[in-house]
């Protein structure tokens, strides 16, 4: 049997609507998870993530001992250049382990960072279809380099906070400082920056659901900046303010970036939405 140009046109135009119809399916669908259905989801995601990062954290007891000395770097050279004694300090018979366990950890979640990244990606965009599910790639590639770029911007400030921090040691006394406290305070600002770096990727996660529009992010950038730089003035540890807006001039530039990849997609979603519209209208 010979089809003919119409009877092509009409299958062709019962694909088109079809596809229409599964784009408005999946739309609906993604909107229809109970609260306890998000729970249940978030409960599993952060699970895995965990479940990823103690594996990494096998990896980073055996990386403890070069680790540890680069966190205690600036402190060494900071004792070298004022020539006051300055070190780090075990008080408790049990600091030792309790450190190393939360260093390999902590070097576990920058080993893994790929893995619990993709959780929060799968988490906020939930029933992504085949075609869609490249934007994974897109924000996994753009997050994992924009924290461990946020977190090497908190390693170049960390020597320059040390410097003046121990500059106020008097004369002939020593600085000795609790491991925990130390470390545990290099360790959450490595952490935070490299978050702070990353958000903007999150907005655009956002936006790609339907959660943030463009316009939202755009209208708040006055909010974002002042955000941005009471961050710095928390997280830098000196008191010198050209520190202070190094830190927070990247990420004001990522948020615009990111307000403009929100608009560059709220276009083309407007435009296909037209089309889907027009598609049903013909059927």
């Amino acid at each position: 049997m010979v089809s003919t140009p119409a009877g092509q046109g009409a299958s062709q135009q019962a694909q088109k609507t079809a596809r229409a119809r599964q784009r408005a399916q999946r739309t609906e669908a993604r909107g229809r998870m109970s609260l306890m259905d998000h729970f249940r989801e978030l409960k599993r995601r952060l699970f895995l993530a965990a479940l990823g990062i103690v594996a990494g954290g096998v990896a980073g007891w055996f990386l403890f001992p070069p680790v540890f000395n680069g966190l205690q770097s600036p402190l060494l050279d900071a004792a070298k250049r004022t020539g006051v004694t300055i070190s780090v300090n075990f008080a408790g018979p049990a600091t030792a382990l309790d450190m190393r366990i939360k260093i390999a950890l902590f070097i576990g979640l920058f080993i893994t960072s790929p893995w619990w990244i993709y959780q929060l990606w799968a988490f906020v965009t939930p029933g992504l279809s085949s075609k869609e599910r490249r934007y994974t790639y897109g924000f996994i590639g753009a997050a994992v380099p924009l924290f461990l770029l946020g977190a090497l911007s908190a390693w170049i400030v960390l020597p320059h906070a040390v410097d003046i921090l121990t500059s106020f040691v008097p004369e002939g006394a020593a600085n000795l400082l609790q491991a925990d406290v130390y470390l545990s305070f290099v360790m959450k600002l490595l952490i935070t920056f490299g978050l702070a770096f990353a958000m903007p990727v999150l907005f655009v996660a956002l936006n790609f659901i339907g959660i943030l529009s463009a316009q939202r992010l755009l209208s708040a950038w006055r909010w974002a900046i002042v955000a941005a730089f009471t961050f710095a003035a928390i997280m830098t540890p000196t008191p010198d303010a050209l520190t202070m807006i190094l830190v927070a001039i990247p990420i004001v530039v990522l948020y615009f970036v990111a307000v403009g990849v929100a608009l560059l997609h709220d276009r083309r979603t407007a435009k296909n939405q037209e089309q889907l519209n027009a598609e049903l209208a013909e059927y």
